[in-house]
């Protein structure tokens, strides 16, 4: 009992790192640590923004229609790049699902996964996500392209990039809706 007592600290830091060996156990611990730590994304000071030049990028969504980024022209979008696979991922989606169904008719949303559309499907049924997914049928515009995941773009309506968030983030949160907002308004 007395050694209980005196490591108790380093017998639970164990467990947890024998919890992270082993598969079942490590993605949901990595998904509820990125959910604990995510915040609010950054937005980019209006005078560093870059102009999304190319929206030349023929993606493919879950019916297998053809779209293409050139219909977010003059409208305020968000592009998120994830995988199923990928624990930052997947704690971000329950806030990217809020936001949709707040913002979905106002901003166009893009998210992107290069795994095949059955694993995609089975992901979105079993957790009860309704958002809008597609796979790229060509190379994203160069400054659309990241090699981390998740990565998340939110273009104005004059094409600028307002915000550049590599890793999870709080989607959901009231500063970002004021970005959203403030973006909606622009002309």
């Amino acid at each position: 009992m007395e050694f209980l007592k005196k490591n108790w600290s380093n017998i639970l830091f164990i467990i947890l790192i024998v919890l992270l060996l082993i598969p079942q156990t490590r993605k949901p611990i990595q998904v509820t640590m990125n959910r604990i730590i995510s915040f609010s994304p950054s937005k980019i000071a209006e005078e560093d923004r870059e102009m999304l030049q190319d929206y030349d990028w023929n993606l493919v969504n879950m019916e297998g229609q053809p779209v293409n980024f050139q219909s977010s022209i003059g409208e305020v979008a968000v592009i998120n790049l994830w995988a199923t696979w990928c624990p930052p991922c997947i704690a971000e989606m329950p806030s990217f699902q809020k936001l949709y169904n707040e913002y979905g008719g106002k901003v166009n949303f893009y998210f992107i996964s290069t795994e095949e559309t059955v694993k995609l499907k089975q992901f979105l049924k079993k957790k009860d996500y309704r958002l809008p997914v597609y796979q790229p049928l060509d190379m994203a515009p160069q400054k659309l392209q990241s090699r981390t995941l998740p990565t998340t773009f939110v273009i104005s309506r004059d094409g600028k990039i307002a915000v550049n968030k590599k890793g999870s983030a709080n989607w959901n949160d009231s500063g970002f809706k004021k970005l959203l907002d403030e973006l909606l308004m622009e002309n």
